[in-house]
């Protein structure tokens, strides 16, 4: 029982302190580390989704080519400046149409074709 006073005198001035705040840090790593494996599984599921998305059909005017007719003319209506203060910046705009004249981005394929292949020798 002499060892149930010493317990009591050790927790009376402090001894488990050291104890607690170990384990309260510890906890607190834990906690944060597996905040940030949560955060890299979920990069990595977004990384997957974008991989396998495949590539949007945007013209320089960063217009999608459903907005473009065959000869590379912009359909779209845009905000053009129609005043400017006295550092160049504009002031006002108007709607007026995109003046882009060229589609740039990957062209779209309605279909592959591959031949099979196979070893004939």
């Amino acid at each position: 029982m002499d060892w149930l006073w010493w317990v009591l005198i050790v927790f009376w001035t402090g001894g488990f302190a050291w104890a607690a705040d170990n384990v309260r840090t510890a906890l607190r790593n834990r906690h944060e580390r597996k905040l940030q494996l949560l955060e890299a599984a979920n990069q990595e599921r977004l990384a997957g989704e974008a991989a396998s998305k495949p590539p949007e059909p945007v013209c320089g005017c960063t217009h999608h080519l459903a907005k473009h007719d065959k000869q590379g003319q912009c359909h779209e209506r845009v905000e053009v400046p129609v005043a400017w203060d006295e550092n160049k910046k504009p002031l006002r705009y108007e709607a007026g149409q995109c003046n882009c004249q060229q589609y740039v981005g990957p062209q779209p394929l309605s279909q592959v074709f591959a031949e099979d292949l196979t070893d004939l020798a």
